[in-house]
């Protein structure tokens, strides 16, 4: 068993009691950003506390610089992502666990409910997932972060805070720092709500893709147009949108997606085509079905 240590408090509480859980028989994993002068000291204090414990700690050094239009959090969690999964299976860990928990999952829901997001998004995070081949699971996701941060205390064990949880120019801070106060002035104990919401999201995606399968075995992969045109608009979406992400791992805006289904409502003759731009590919007819080609 692994689990992703940065050294904060959840990532602390979650170590402990794994450890307690399986002693003897978890790895530590920490991830070096290279973005801030304190993650050396991070580092450190992992460490040391592994040591004391008598944990083993796998560490990678990376850098998660932003692309031109990508998000710093964006681009720190796909960096630290992929390290995760590459250092649990040299570890031989067949589980990555991490220490999320419900007041994350609460602004993951709010994140998303201000970015307009569909139903994927407003499920929030998932308990348990692959990424990388690898498995990840959260196990805290109901337990608030108050809970983790006391029983850290209770146990004597140090841990750091991130001087960037302060930063409101990042989004999540600014959710903790003046949203999640003001929803909970004006609904006192509303987490457990949002939390039962972002689970029936979750089922009902669930059932969302158990229907795409099922219409993707009809229309095919790549889809026959014909075959899709005999769906309801929202099965057209639905199937498309699954398929896209199964087979491409592109997912389209809503704009692209409409426009999509536009052209293939459209497209009754031999001649008539289709052509459009779905993240850096396009989406295109090629004879009575529809292809994804990737930017060359």
């Amino acid at each position: 068993m692994a689990v992703a240590y940065s050294a904060g408090a959840d990532s602390t509480a979650l170590l402990l009691a794994v450890q307690r859980q399986w002693r003897g028989r978890v790895v530590a994993l920490h991830v070096h950003h290279g973005l801030q002068a304190a993650a050396d000291d991070f580092e450190a204090r992992a460490q040391a506390l592994c040591a004391s414990l008598g944990i083993e700690l796998h560490s990678a050094r990376l850098d998660a610089t932003p692309s031109p239009g990508q998000s710093p959090e964006d681009a720190a969690r796909i960096a630290r992502y992929g390290a995760l999964a590459q250092l649990a299976q040299q570890a031989g860990a067949a589980c990555v666990l991490l220490g999320q928990h419900a007041d994350d999952q609460v602004e993951t829901l709010l994140l998303a409910l201000s970015r307009g997001a569909g139903l994927p998004g407003l499920a929030a995070m998932p308990g348990r997932f692959m990424r990388h081949g690898m498995c990840f699971g959260r196990p805290f996701l109901d337990l608030p972060g108050a809970t983790l941060r006391a029983y850290v205390t209770s146990q004597s064990v140090a841990f750091v805070t991130d001087p960037t949880n302060a930063d409101e120019r990042y989004t999540r801070n600014r959710i903790r720092a003046v949203l999640s106060p003001a929803w909970e002035r004006c609904f006192p104990g509303y987490r457990p709500m949002l939390l039962r919401s972002a689970r029936h999201a979750a089922q009902a995606q669930s059932l969302l893709e158990d229907l795409a399968r099922l219409d993707l075995e009809r229309v095919g992969s790549p889809p026959s147009i014909a075959a899709l045109q005999t769906l309801a608009r929202e099965r057209q979406a639905n199937v498309v949108r699954y398929w896209l992400r199964t087979s491409a791992q592109v997912a389209p805006s809503a704009a692209q997606l409409g426009e999509l289904l536009d052209q293939v409502g459209c497209c009754t003759t031999r001649g008539h085509s289709i052509w459009l731009k779905v993240a850096n590919g396009f989406v295109c007819r090629s004879g009575d079905r529809l292809v994804y080609r990737p930017s060359i």
